[in-house]
């Protein structure tokens, strides 16, 4: 996590262990974990995102977008070890269920504030629970918006993101 020209994107699973490992990455000690979703239950469908405003390099130019997404998680609660933390800017977050809800089932893990993504402080290390390597493609969509007209979702943004970070 020290090399600057290095970055990482953990989605659920892979949210969970490099949440665990914030106390190592740089920038991610206000970082949660991820305990069982409030409904009790393994929640798989589409759901809606907000990208937030946030260093993420991965989410560069997306700030402010409203896109829906895939989850698939049993335990995906954002659990904060200060409450005070569980704020979008004092936690580093990068994504958040639509409306920042805390409400069943638009945000299906029950996370305070909606949040479900999060970045460390130089950007470089991205954690989420949903799936934006699912639906990549606007067909791997079940709705999207009429006006979409690329064979691309916005999703793709983050691995032309990736790439433009490693060419650089």
């Amino acid at each position: 996590f020290a090399d600057s020209t290095r970055f990482a994107l953990g989605v659920c699973n892979g949210c969970q262990m490099l949440s665990t490992l914030a106390p190592l990455i740089p920038g991610a000690d206000r970082w949660p974990r991820f305990v069982r979703n409030r409904s009790e239950q393994y929640e798989a469908r589409l759901t809606g995102v907000e990208v937030l405003e946030s260093d993420s390099v991965l989410m560069a130019g997306m700030a402010g977008a409203q896109l829906p997404i895939v989850v698939a998680h049993g335990e995906g609660q954002a659990q904060f070890a200060d409450p005070a933390v569980a704020d979008p800017q004092a936690s580093s977050a990068c994504l958040r269920y639509v409306g920042g809800t805390t409400r069943y089932p638009a945000n299906p893990n029950g996370s305070v504030g909606g949040l479900t993504g999060f970045s460390a402080a130089d950007g470089r290390v991205t954690i989420m629970m949903p799936h934006p390597e699912r639906i990549f493609l606007r067909r791997q969509l079940s709705w999207y918006p009429t006006q979409w007209q690329s064979e691309a979702s916005p999703w793709m943004r983050i691995f032309h993101n990736a790439h433009r970070f490693v060419s650089s």
